[in-house]
């Protein structure tokens, strides 16, 4: 890429004075506006009955001794032949009441831990991706360096909230301490709040234990580790998501319950039908969270959309996707449970026009929703197998946006201007008024890579597209990463730990 039009990009960016993107401080979300919701009470009591008629009748296929039996223990009906569990709505009713309406999810750094509940939105950056691609180097396997990375693109962004988990596979790293690389890497390089993989009862253990040289033995008084329980729709959770969920729980660590269902694939054709399955699904996992330890932290998920019935493919950024947030955010009000949808979602191959419009679909329902926990806020491409660094700044300027967007304006005798619109009177312009010359650099919201240029000084600069100033934008986002303090002896332990728990993994299979 020709240096000389990066000079004269960082020279036309240096005249527009700093972004919002760069500076803005790390604070919590709020929505000060009443959620969206689509459907009435009627409609919601409609899905509710609609789930406990599948609990009862239908059930949900549990492949795991353990939560067989505390099933069995607690008055469900178990299948042990095909591991189905047959619940009775009061039995998943009194356990989901006990879950807690809103917790503080503990960060590293005090100043950067998340309450998670009520009207507060909370962003975490992409999650599970196979492939890394970026303007320079293209689409490639995902190794620990793109890893690190990752990391720290999300530690110096300040409108995201949390950091780790799967940015990327470690595809240079043995599968049997890849949670070990992670979460190592986590520590040295972010002090955000951390999630990471619930996989299992190996791999939630080593975190654990990791987490508590960080934080010290109590751990469980505040979360710090959050992860994801993905069920696999239709109506069935397999073993390594139901070890992971049971540890996590006894260990007041968060999970974040989530059914992953396209309409007519994973369940019928119709929406509602699919909203009826994913609250089914979602509350037989909360109820069991609190079966094993009451009162755990737990997230309702949702990430719901319909497939493509030409090719069979998910479908996302969709307005049926855009409906079902929406409603499960009502649905988990109605619970008086923490609510967690995505962000970001698209098909793009790259970050293009298509990727901004679907990414668009999916945050603006998660926002006006009122979603706890937006996963997949910044960096998601190909459906979720690739996350692109270009995409990555773009998401997070739109999320900049949302910061400014949510914090209104005011009206008051000095933001009404009646002086200045008299001094102006018809005809003439407010350019050099003194109200305009006292706030012409804070009025509006300043973009980091919106191009608001004329035509011949963006051409002369490069004719540069937004996924190109993006590219720029990350490599200056690096460039200028400082990592966070951490305590030489508290580096020191988790060095012998993982060395320790690497000689031991080795080649061994965790989910057996």
């Amino acid at each position: 890429m020709d240096s000389s039009h990066i000079d004269r990009r960082s020279r036309l960016r240096q005249q527009r004075g700093d972004s919002p993107l760069l500076r803005l401080p790390f604070r919590q979300l709020r929505n000060p506006m009443k959620p969206v919701e689509i459907l009435d009470e009627e409609q919601i009591e409609q899905l509710h009955q609609a789930a406990m008629q599948i609990l009862e009748n239908t059930g949900i296929a549990m492949m795991d001794e353990e939560t067989l039996a505390i099933w069995e223990n607690a008055g469900a009906r178990v299948d042990k032949n095909n591991q189905r569990v047959r619940m009775d709505r009061g039995l998943v009713m009194e356990a989901v009441a006990k879950a807690p309406a809103s917790f503080t999810w503990r960060a590293r750094n005090p100043k950067l831990s998340n309450f998670v509940g009520e009207n507060s939105i909370t962003l975490a950056p992409h999650g599970g991706m196979v492939y890394v691609s970026d303007l320079d180097n293209g689409r490639r396997r995902g190794t620990l360096k793109e890893y690190e990375n990752l990391v720290r693109l999300s530690q110096a962004c300040n409108v995201i909230h949390y950091n780790g988990g799967e940015l990327v596979a470690l595809n240079d790293v043995d599968s049997s301490i890849r949670h070990l690389t992670r979460l190592y890497t986590d520590f040295l390089l972010t002090d955000k709040a951390l999630i990471e993989a619930a996989h299992g009862r190996v791999i939630p253990l080593d975190s654990f234990n990791m987490a508590k040289i960080v934080f010290g033995d109590d751990i469980s008084s505040t979360p710090v580790l959050g992860g994801v329980i993905n069920v696999s729709s239709p109506l069935r959770y397999d073993g390594r998501m139901l070890g992971g969920l049971l540890t996590y729980a006894r260990y007041g660590q968060v999970n974040i319950i989530t059914p992953f269902i396209l309409a007519g694939a994973m369940s019928p054709v119709t929406m509602a039908a699919a909203l009826a399955q994913q609250n089914a699904e979602v509350l037989a996992g909360i109820a069991l969270t609190q079966l094993a330890n009451p009162g755990a932290p737990v997230i309702y998920g949702g990430f719901t959309t319909n497939v493509d019935m030409k090719s069979g493919s998910p479908a996302f950024g969709t307005p049926e996707g855009a409906w079902a947030l929406l409603v499960g955010a009502q649905l988990a009000r109605r619970y008086k449970l923490p609510y967690r949808g995505s962000g970001g979602l698209n098909s793009a191959k790259t970050p293009d026009a298509q990727a901004a419009y679907e990414s668009l679909w999916t945050m603006w329902p998660a926002m006006l929703a009122h979603t706890n926990f937006i996963l997949h806020s910044a960096g998601w491409l190909e459906g979720g197998m690739t996350v692109s660094l270009e995409k990555y700044v773009i998401d997070a300027e739109m999320l900049a946006m949302f910061y400014h967007f949510m914090a209104g304006f005011e009206i008051n005798d000095e933001n009404l201007a009646l002086d200045s619109i008299d001094e102006v009177g018809p005809g003439g312009h407010h350019f050099g008024t003194a109200h305009t010359m006292e706030r012409f650099s804070t009025a509006f919201y300043q973009p980091t890579l919106g191009d608001n240029l004329g035509y011949e000084v963006w051409e002369s600069a490069g004719s540069w597209d937004a996924a190109r100033r993006a590219n720029a934008v990350w490599k200056e986002i690096l460039a200028n990463y400082e990592p966070p303090a951490l305590d030489a002896g508290i580096q020191e332990e988790l060095e012998a730990y993982v060395a320790r728990r690497t000689k031991e993994l080795a080649g061994k299979n965790l989910y057996e």
